[in-house]
């Protein structure tokens, strides 16, 4: 795909700028968090249990990533770190002129203001506490680019802000409690979701240390990268034991269907070991992620 095809602030421009492949990883977390608030809610009455805000939850968490993305975008561009002729993932909107540099700013004001005017009626659900929840989601979609990707802090946030908030925070505005079930829950999924951001890196690895980009993967070297990889699946999978404690086996046995995906794509992963073509572990970690997200919420479900 070229520049010629795309006219600039087209809504096929704005589409690639949005990385709509990127969205399950906003979905995955909402979804186990309902999955386990619904399940819980049946103790006191199905009244207790709320459509709306649930849909409130995954529509905030989609115009965040969404918003995260043209952050990381307008950013990156800014700071000269996405140079198409040594680009080795998906092209950029900025980069490749499909958005002009004014209309990303516009679209980053717009999408923070929508993703607070969204979440905003949480408040009625969760408490005032979500307020700060909010607040510190947009603070640090910014800080994640601008700062703390920079030292190595990329995957600390993929596991608090992918794993720990989302399944704690649409569980909480629901039952106003959490459990230990929950938390540990929540943390499972913020390892599975962090394998995309450790193949993002393994894959831009050379780059980002030319760059003085100190990544996990720039300071743990490519091999341990590998196999950190790999343990995140199985971590994930083994902390599922949490749901069979609690009477979910179907939830702890069935996400092992998504580890040997994930074997697969660790095999493959280590076999490109580097180019363009580690795209395609990428395509499928997102693959993945979502498998596990949905057999998860499945094997809660199923009675």
């Amino acid at each position: 795909m070229t520049e010629e095809t795309i006219r600039q602030n087209s809504p096929k421009a704005w589409l690639l700028a949005a990385r709509p492949k990127t969205l399950s990883g906003a979905a995955v977390p909402v979804m186990i968090g309902v999955a386990l608030a619904f399940v819980d809610s049946r103790e006191y009455g199905s009244e207790v249990f709320s459509w709306t805000a649930a849909a409130l939850c995954l529509l905030f968490a989609f115009i965040m990533q969404v918003d995260a993305n043209f952050v990381n975008d307008f950013f990156d561009y800014v700071k000269g770190n996405d140079d198409a002729a040594t680009r080795l993932g998906p092209l950029r909107a900025c980069t490749q002129g499909w958005v002009s540099i004014d209309a990303m700013k516009r679209a980053i004001a717009t999408t923070t203001v929508v993703a607070c005017l969204v979440g905003l009626p949480l408040v009625y659900y969760g408490g005032l506490e979500m307020v700060i929840v909010g607040a510190l989601c947009v603070v640090f979609c910014f800080l994640y680019t601008t700062h703390l990707s920079y030292l190595g802090l990329g995957d600390v946030l993929v596991l608090v802000f992918f794993g720990i908030v989302p399944v704690c925070c649409t569980y909480y505005v629901q039952l106003h409690t959490l459990t230990w079930q929950v938390f540990l829950a929540s943390v499972a999924c913020g390892l599975v979701i962090d394998g995309l951001l450790i193949v993002n890196n393994y894959r831009d690895r050379y780059n980002d240390e030319r760059d003085e980009k100190r990544t996990l993967v720039v300071r743990i070297g490519s091999e341990a990268t590998e196999w950190l990889y790999l343990a995140l699946g199985i971590a994930a999978c083994l902390i599922g034991v949490v749901f069979w404690l609690n009477g979910h086996v179907l939830a702890f046995v069935l996400p092992f269907l998504y580890l040997l995906l994930h074997v697969y794509t660790w095999i493959k992963m280590r076999r490109i070991n580097y180019g363009r073509r580690l795209n395609e572990c990428l395509g499928e970690t997102a693959r993945n992620m979502f498998v596990y997200g949905l057999l998860v919420s499945i094997g809660l479900l199923i009675i």
